[in-house]
């Protein structure tokens, strides 16, 4: 459980939930667009809610985390899947290797020897 800091308060949310949600929100800031977000969270008497936030370029968000957090945490997946694809959609898209780079061999320093180099050696 996190406290999600949001302007002059805070909300109670689940690890998974403020990760999204600071995620999107960077992923906002860069593109310079805003979004209102309705995400799960713990009320002050304790209850799972909703709550509705504002985030974008201007937002200044911060999270710790909560050391005694009683009951369950409030999750939902479909919250954090649609966060999650509109970060996504509004990210550049990165390159994957599916697997290590195995028809380049490694370079070996060692290998060079002062014919490589001209005759010229390194000082160390």
């Amino acid at each position: 459980m996190r406290r999600l800091h949001y302007a002059s308060g805070f909300v109670l949310v689940a690890d998974i939930t403020c990760k999204a949600v600071l995620r999107y929100a960077r992923a906002l800031a860069d593109v310079g667009k805003s979004d209102v977000v309705t995400i799960p969270v713990v009320t002050e008497g304790g209850s799972n809610a909703y709550a509705h936030l504002l985030i974008g370029p201007g937002s200044q968000l911060f999270s710790i985390p909560v050391e005694k957090s009683h009951g369950d945490e409030p999750v939902d997946e479909d919250v954090i899947a649609s966060i999650e694809r509109e970060t996504r959609r509004m990210q550049p898209a990165r390159p994957a290797w599916s697997e290590e780079m195995t028809d380049i061999s490694d370079l070996d320093f060692l290998d060079f020897s002062d014919q490589d180099t001209g005759g010229a050696r390194l000082q160390s």
